[in-house]
């Protein structure tokens, strides 16, 4: 049966705009730190102004070159990097990078990186108060050299301590990146929040590994790397899912989402916004598909707002929710 849209004649208009804590974006769809360059490696790719934003590569203090090749290999379903955050650092992206950036009508996040605490602050402290970025993400996944090497991320007590120093020297809103590769995740976000954090970035990619069995030596020059792609979606989901219970702060979904049904499932299970990172190397305009096939998923289920979809959860049923927390 015709909807009464079709029946009228006209086009069922859909609002895609959506909030991360204090950051309004025009559509839920970002590109994630790593995967996206610095936003203008792929403008004459993409049409910048259509994403609701972007992370930018993660950002250190001074350039760094990275882990040696090889540095990618591609897994089923999926790929391990270990890119070893490989980028010019601030100080070259606010003079070559940022300006030309300006221009484009989209949300521009810096995700920043730091060796040690320390770091990580003096690299906010340089982003602080630059015209066109609408917020740092802080790549609390990273290797803490001071603490031997341990992700940082993995502590709540140094987390909360570092997002509270970087919550008090700059005003832009602050998302905290978390990694999957704990075993208890609210423990980390919670210490994020009580830091400060305006949102959350979940998840990080995967602890891996893969092996030439005719070499017998391992793909990646650093044995292990993060695993990313569709491999990852479940085990995303179901982190978003007992954060999102847990904790009322905005959530933006990463991890395995290929097409737009992918995306509106993270927003289901309290997604405020998605982050698209491996598709970006399968193919260079998935943020673009991505985003037509939410908005004509919604437009079909006479959705009119894409914020809408989170509100599934609250209809579940008891018998449901117990299922689900099984």
């Amino acid at each position: 049966m015709a909807s009464r849209a079709e029946r009228t004649g006209k086009k069922f208009t859909v609002d895609l705009s959506t909030q991360v804590g204090p950051l309004k974006l025009k559509n839920p769809v970002l590109a994630a730190s790593g995967t996206f360059g610095y936003g203008l490696e792929f403008a004459h790719l993409v049409d910048l102004n259509r994403l609701g934003g972007f992370v930018t590569k993660g950002l250190s203090l001074q350039p760094r070159a990275g882990n040696p090749p090889p540095r990618i290999h591609e897994t089923a379903c999926g790929m391990l990097n270990s890119i070893g955050l490989h980028n010019i650092g601030v100080e070259a992206f606010l003079r070559d990078k940022l300006p030309a950036l300006r221009k484009y009508d989209t949300a521009v996040i810096a995700n920043i990186y730091g060796e040690t605490p320390d770091d990580f602050v003096s690299v906010a402290r340089e982003l602080n108060n630059s015209e066109g970025l609408a917020a740092l993400e802080i790549n609390v996944s990273c290797p803490n050299v001071a603490k031997g090497g341990l992700d940082l991320g993995t502590d709540p007590e140094e987390v909360q301590k570092l997002v509270e120093r970087i919550r008090k020297i700059t005003k832009l809103p602050l998302w905290a990146k978390l990694t999957p590769n704990v075993t208890d995740i609210q423990a980390i976000a919670r210490a994020a929040i009580n830091g400060g954090a305006n949102a959350l970035s979940l998840i990080n990619t995967i602890r891996g590994m893969s092996v030439d069995l005719d070499k017998r030596t391992p793909h990646l020059s650093s044995v292990t790397g993060g695993l990313s792609g569709p491999a990852i979606k479940p085990v995303a989901l179901a982190h978003i899912y007992e954060v999102a219970k847990s904790f009322d702060i905005p959530i933006v979904g990463i991890g395995g989402i290929a097409s737009g049904r992918d995306a509106l499932e993270f927003m289901v299970v309290g997604a405020s916004a998605v982050q698209i990172g491996t598709q970006n190397f399968v193919r260079s305009n998935a943020c673009i598909t991505i985003l037509d096939e939410m908005e004509a998923f919604l437009r079909e289920k006479q959705i009119p707002k894409v914020t809408n979809v989170n509100r599934t959860l609250s209809t579940y049923s008891q018998s449901t929710a117990v299922a689900l927390d099984r």
